[in-house]
């Protein structure tokens, strides 16, 4: 990629920053619009489930496939694909007839969302090459996913009171359109020097892993041990080929060898932990306001504003603080923040209270929006830079896996506890199991975020990284 200005580089960031915007605004507007498409479409909770996890599975799935595939042919061509395939499934979910097809367009959405953040991300790594650079343009990334928080559900309760569900993924079209067109005129395109080859094998046992887990955890509740066990056997075999399959490949679609870093482990783990507490939080949180309080799709978006507004503050502070003084301060802070705040609904109920609600919310936004700017760059940080886009995938794979299973596990808890009850009647008490394992992510956040970011740790990134430039030099001369 030539040399930009600083102008130039500021736009292409704001491009970029379009794409994530209108990716993680669709989850937040659509949990907002839950209840109301529930009962529009006579949805169950599992029903619910898949709304959702259909979106985020198949970003999971093939979030690694885009990111190659974009190093191989060209950042910028993947990028602009993905937007009209976004696009054209946002415009097909506000048409779904029945709750079928909405799962369906959920899943062409997803389609197009894989090769838009990973790329995006790519695109941004070799446009700031700057490392302190770099990190600001992480954290102003991080502060995207903030104001898709905050807008989302103030958007999200406007459009469903006022003209219904559907018209949330209205919201994508002109900002699809408008990003398709200033890419178009102002991204350069790029593409990795020697790029990997495409792994079909290990795509479809990733498919494997992540369908027959999400599977088996949603209709856990719902059938019998012998409608669910196959899949989550499924699941057992497709972990257990993929570790034995992939480092056998010269090229693999998952390199294994990244994971030698305990700092590249490490925010793999909090991704997955951190981004599973996010998605279980939302869908406690949007059914709770409704169908418990009895509140209106604006009332409760009003309601998560104090979770959304931290978000969004904190997450360019965790910028700065991680190009100034490294993640480990920003990953403390958020892991304490969330751990605190799933034991205010764990322990003391914090939602049948005004006051502690709030406080709760408070605490998960500011956990959060630290949390997603130290994953992030240490995700990248340290790998070969034309392998970007294969590191900052695995990033955005553990980020959506880690929404998905949230929302499954969740909301296969609740499901469990409300059984043939009402929402309002057992709630409260149905949902405390979940408010527990949300606390336990955010102590895996706090926990991991001391032991990955210190002397020791830092010394297995800088050995990872000396044997994987060996091991690559083979390769390369053996390429060409």
């Amino acid at each position: 990629m030539p040399e930009l200005s600083h102008g130039r580089r500021m736009l292409v960031l704001a491009i970029c920053c379009m794409s994530l915007l209108i990716v993680s605004l669709d989850n937040t507007v659509l949990n907002v619009a839950l209840p109301s498409l529930q009962r529009e479409l006579d949805a169950s909770t599992s029903g619910l489930q898949w709304t959702i996890d259909a979106y985020t599975l198949v970003l999971a799935s093939l979030l690694m496939l885009a990111g190659s595939t974009a190093d191989r042919i060209g950042r910028r061509r993947v990028f602009m694909a993905g937007l009209v395939v976004f696009t054209l499934g946002s415009l097909l979910c506000s048409l779904a007839p029945d709750l079928n097809w909405l799962v369906v367009f959920r899943m062409v959405q997803a389609v197009g969302g894989s090769m838009l953040n990973p790329v995006a991300m790519s695109i941004i790594t070799n446009t700031f090459t700057n490392p302190r650079e770099r990190a600001r343009a992480i954290g102003v990334w991080g502060a995207v996913v903030g104001l898709s928080m905050a807008a989302g559900p103030l958007v999200s309760g406007v459009l469903v009171d006022s003209v219904g569900w559907r018209s949330i993924f209205w919201v994508n079209l002109p900002v699809g359109l408008a990003a398709l067109l200033l890419t178009w005129r102002f991204v350069p395109e790029s593409r990795a020097p020697r790029a990997r080859r495409p792994d079909p094998v290990g795509q479809v046992l990733v498919i494997a892993l992540f369908g027959s887990l999400t599977y088996a955890i949603i209709e856990a509740p719902h059938g019998t041990w012998r409608s669910t066990a196959p899949f989550a056997a499924l699941a057992l075999i497709a972990l257990l080929s993929l570790l034995r399959y992939e480092p056998r490949r010269p090229e693999p679609l998952i390199d294994l060898r990244f994971f030698r870093s305990a700092p590249f482990s490490g925010a793999t783990v909090i991704a997955v932990s951190a981004f599973a507490a996010l998605g279980g939080f939302l869908f406690l949180s949007t059914l709770y306001l409704q169908n418990v309080r009895g509140l209106s799709a604006l009332e409760a978006g009003l309601w998560m504003l104090p979770m959304a507004v931290p978000t969004f503050l904190c997450a360019p502070l965790s910028g700065r603080l991680v190009g100034s003084r490294g993640p480990r301060l920003p990953l403390l802070f958020a892991g304490g923040a969330m751990t605190v705040s799933g034991l205010l609904f764990a322990l003391f109920e914090a939602e049948t209270s005004n006051a502690t609600l709030v406080v709760g919310y408070v605490l998960f936004g500011v956990g959060f929006g630290l949390v997603n700017a130290p994953i992030t760059n240490t995700a990248v940080s340290g790998m070969p830079t034309d392998q970007a886009g294969v590191a900052s995938a695995v990033a955005s794979t553990s980020r959506q896996l880690g929404q998905t299973l949230g929302v499954a596990v969740l909301g296969a808890v609740l499901a469990a506890g409300v059984g043939a009850s009402s929402y309002a009647d057992t709630f409260v008490t149905a949902s405390r199991p979940g408010w527990w394992i949300l606390a336990a992510c955010g102590a895996v956040v706090l926990v991991l975020g001391a032991l990955t970011t210190g002397p020791w740790a830092r010394g297995t990134a800088e050995r990872a990284a000396a044997r994987l430039a060996t091991e690559e030099r083979p390769r390369a001369g053996v390429g060409g």
